[in-house]
């Protein structure tokens, strides 16, 4: 039965880390969509290139806040 569990936890971490992929993804072209409306509010007008810069750089940033364990911020340790 060792052997089933390994595979059963394999294929959990191989679909876990293509939806979190998938999720990635699309948080990017949300991002890209926020950055180029809030351009356009403030009357700004910048190329593709910087809003793709912007949107990569604070998708990254949400990406490894969220994976930061939050004990860290509340400052306990967990056993």
């Amino acid at each position: 039965m060792s052997f089933l569990n390994s595979v059963g936890e394999l294929v959990g971490s191989v679909v876990a880390v293509a939806l979190l992929l998938v999720l990635a993804v699309i948080s990017f072209f949300v991002t890209i969509f926020i950055v180029d409306a809030g351009a356009s509010l403030a009357g700004l007008n910048p190329g593709d290139d910087f809003v793709t810069l912007a949107a990569a750089v604070l998708t990254a940033g949400a990406i490894v806040g969220g994976a930061s364990p939050l004990t860290a911020i509340a400052g306990t340790e967990s056993a």
